[in-house]
């Protein structure tokens, strides 16, 4: 049988127990709060001070002692006290009314008056759903700004392009950037439209039907529609779900964490290329002056930021099957087999997001590029690219297409002999400068083998996409923007 080898002295130690990444290397500190027992259960409590608020406000008997008593109590939480009710009692938010009665006695009869769990429990992960999405939206945000910056300062540097991994036409370094930033502007608009989209579940009663809350109005139904709008503005929202079982649909849930997931394909694809590009020796993450890239070899730099962000990325994008098939198997007004699943997937998701766009901003910040190790790449590859430029140019110096196609052929399979058999250097271009058949172009090599003009509308690309679909984004944060674009340090 198992058991816990540590010293009896240590046995205690928070290090003897489970604790998550999330939260000793990787997340914020305002995500973690924002999962947290205290602002998880002060807001249970915020939600009982409006239900009474409004109650009375429509006419129940209670008295302003009692909204005064609660609302001195929100922050002030015994837990320990909860947590014995709560394994007496074997329901969460029984124990909480408990321990919320004991520490306000005049208060005690009209708490959680008509409402059923979901009223705080539902209503407390909207709220703290809509806040992580606010805390964000703003990273998102920054991660764009720095991007676009980037894109804007690289966007006429030629750079091979690649399809199927393998060497084609060239791009530029800005607009391969701009393709993931075109992705980033997808997840702000699928972020915000989910945070948009939340709305408030509201006082439904035990199956949606605000039987009880009819009941405790004596049949006025105006009254308990007020009631349920008077809630949730208190609570900051403007619509509420109009329909509800005992929970609101968990779709809502597929919906929010399914935006997440899709940040973390972009995160993921675009921490791979990072990765690619730093193996070729032409981009590089930060590294920081006293880093060690491995414990055996000293020389290595390895991409641990983009590492990172592609490990953290690829358990947030299979959280979205979590919601889903929670979605999937919620029988009729509820069931409880969502509970336990949707602590860990909705804070996982959250929180791995959060982690995720800091660890990308600190990337950033400190992109570096190797324009000479760029060049050379380019160099092994473009006279192969050049071959159809210089075989026109041939023509137009009055050579034969066919023939100077054949000269072309045998000469590019010999070079190219020479680099995959020999491991030299691309000579194709000595070796068409070595043959009178081409003297006529050869004065003109240079300039058909300048990289620039192999990239096509790339510079203009990335400056009108940076003009017409990135600089709105930008400065629709731009009040907050600065806050966000802290030197994001990382903790480990």
């Amino acid at each position: 049988m198992f058991s816990i080898d540590a010293p009896v002295e240590l046995q205690n130690s928070e290090y003897c127990n489970y604790r998550s990444p999330l939260s000793t290397r990787y997340a914020s500190k305002e995500m973690q709060y924002n999962f947290s027992d205290q602002k998880k259960f002060s807001t249970w409590r915020k939600l009982w001070v409006y239900l009474a608020k409004a109650e009375k406000e429509l006419g129940l008997d209670i008295t302003n002692e009692q909204i005064v008593e609660l609302e001195g109590a929100i922050h002030d939480i015994d837990f320990a006290k909860a947590a014995e009710h709560e394994k007496r009692v074997r329901h969460d938010v029984m124990a909480h009314v408990h321990t919320l009665a004991e520490r306000c006695p005049r208060a005690a009869p009209i708490i959680h008056l008509g409402a059923t769990s979901c009223y705080v429990g539902d209503n407390t992960d909207l709220i703290i759903m809509k806040h992580g999405l606010e805390l964000l939206l703003p990273r998102v945000a920054a991660v764009i700004h720095q991007l676009a910056k980037f894109a804007e300062q690289y966007k006429s540097l030629p750079i091979l392009g690649f399809t199927h991994f393998q060497p084609a036409q060239l791009t530029t370094v800005g607009k391969r950037a701009s393709l993931w930033l075109s992705d980033f502007l997808m997840d702000e608009r699928a972020l915000s439209r989910a945070k948009d989209d939340l709305r408030f579940r509201g006082v439904k009663g035990t199956t949606g039907t605000q039987a009880s809350f009819l009941q405790l109005f004596k049949g006025d139904a105006s009254k308990v529609r007020a009631l349920d709008e008077k809630v949730a503005k208190l609570a900051g929202f403007d619509k509420r779900y109009l329909v509800t079982g005992q929970t609101y649909s968990r779709k809502v849930d597929l919906e929010v964490v399914s935006a997440l997931s899709g940040l973390g394909a972009t995160a993921h694809k675009m921490c791979s290329d990072i990765r690619l590009l730093a193996s070729r020796k032409e981009l590089e993450e930060p590294f920081e002056a006293t880093q060690i890239g491995s414990s055996a070899m000293p020389y290595k730099r390895n991409p641990m930021r983009s590492e990172r962000c592609c490990a953290l990325a690829r358990h947030l994008i299979t959280l979205q099957a979590n919601a889903a098939n929670t979605h999937a198997v919620q029988w009729l007004e509820r069931t409880l087999d969502d509970s336990a699943n949707r602590r860990l997937t909705l804070a996982e998701a959250f929180l791995t997001a959060d982690a995720t766009l800091l660890t990308l901003l600190n990337i950033c910040q400190g992109l570096v590029v190797y324009p000479k190790v760029i060049a050379r790449h380019i160099a092994q590859e473009l006279p192969f690219m050049a071959t159809e430029n210089i075989i026109m140019a041939m023509v137009q110096n009055g050579g034969d297409r066919q023939v100077c196609h054949e000269k072309i052929r045998v000469l590019s399979h010999e070079a190219g002999a020479q680099v995959k058999q020999q491991g030299k250097d691309n000579d194709l271009i000595d070796r068409v400068k070595s043959d009178p058949y081409f003297v006529p172009i050869i004065s003109q090599l240079d300039s058909i083998l300048d990289a620039s003009t192999f990239i096509g509308r790339a510079p203009d690309q990335v400056s009108e996409f940076i003009e017409e679909e990135v600089n709105p984004i930008i400065f629709k944060y731009s009040s907050i923007l600065a806050d966000a674009e802290k030197p994001a340090i990382l903790n480990i």
